[in-house]
């Protein structure tokens, strides 16, 4: 018995580090929807643990504005990238950028691009019915915020789903090794503020400082901003179209995802680069990635289709889910 214990403790501090080490034996797709892999998941508790650490090392202005740099930064990583590129293909780019922008999301510490993707996909295609990953309809808010993300069934990645990414070695490494970059953050951050705390001792900076508030801090808001999408954009808001799922428009989680909150939006018009149609409706992520159109370095956005605009198709949107 202990001998067992003490290899499901070691097995799981090594998916760590490698999420598909032992594969065959870590999720059997049969499991119940509300097993949570508390062993595997302990890196995304000591997240939320580490903000406390404000409390040992303090706060400055170069620590704090650092955290909301960084969380705009890998909120745009998700938003563009793992939502906008990896799950719809809303617009290309080059193999070289596309590992840049897949290192840049996965600095996120949301799991790899393809697993994120392949999930993804999957809500879409089964939005708001049991078989969807993250629905609060069908699982209530807890799950669909981030419960999901711990489950043993959604431990591992659905290749399958992402048959179009998978062929991509650096990606698939990336996706295995998802860990690399969110530590290689860490460690960024950490010699930058203990560079900054001898070189410009004014600011009242230190290496830990920056660790918890860059990247423990920045990162918890960010996660938890993300899932805002899966569960309260599907409770809270206002449908224009009739998509067949709950799927909501949201000013204020816009705001806050950087343009993710007009979902309803995306449910009906998935492959659109932009989710904001209308002028008011604050997209950010789009205005990034059509500034980068403008260099060369991704190209073909999918624009939003003429029958976007019906009134008659969105009214009719509005009654059915009045």
């Amino acid at each position: 018995m202990e001998q067992t214990t003490f290899r499901t403790i070691a097995v799981s501090v090594i998916q760590w580090f490698d999420v598909e080490y032992g594969a065959a034996k870590v999720a059997d797709t049969a499991d119940a929807p509300n097993q949570i892999h508390w062993l595997r998941c302990f890196s995304l508790i000591n997240l939320h643990l580490g903000c406390f650490g404000a409390f040992l090392v303090g706060w400055s202005w170069t620590a704090v504005l650092v955290a909301v740099a960084l969380y705009l930064v890998r909120m745009f990583a998700i938003t563009g990238v793992y939502h906008r590129y990896f799950s719809h293909r809303t617009f290309q780019t080059s193999r070289f950028m596309q590992f840049l922008f897949a290192l840049l999301g996965a600095s996120a510490a949301q799991r790899g691009p393809l697993w994120w993707a392949a999930n993804h996909r999957e809500h879409h295609r089964t939005s708001d019915t049991p078989a969807d990953p993250h629905s609060p309809i069908q699982y209530g808010f807890w799950w669909s915020h981030a419960g999901w993300f711990m489950s043993t069934r959604h431990l591992l990645t659905n290749y399958s789903r992402i048959q179009d990414f998978a062929r991509f070695r650096e990606l698939v490494w990336l996706n295995r090794f998802d860990l690399v970059v969110p530590l290689a953050l860490i460690a960024g951050l950490y010699l930058g503020g203990v560079a900054l705390e001898h070189g410009a001792p004014a600011l009242q900076v230190t290496g830990l400082q920056m660790v918890v508030w860059g990247f423990f801090v920045s990162t918890t808001v960010l996660f938890h901003g993300t899932c805002t999408i899966n569960s309260l954009a599907h409770i809270i808001g206002r449908p224009r179209y009739d998509t067949g799922d709950d799927s909501r428009n949201n000013f204020f989680l816009a705001l806050i995802t950087l343009g993710e909150g007009w979902h309803n939006n995306h449910h009906k018009y998935m492959s659109c680069t932009r989710q904001g149609f209308y002028w008011w409706e604050i997209d950010v992520t789009y205005y990034i990635l059509k500034a980068l159109s403008w260099t060369g370095l991704i190209w073909d956005l999918k624009p939003v289709p003429a029958k976007a605009y019906d009134r008659t198709t969105q009214l009719r949107g509005q009654r059915a889910a009045a």
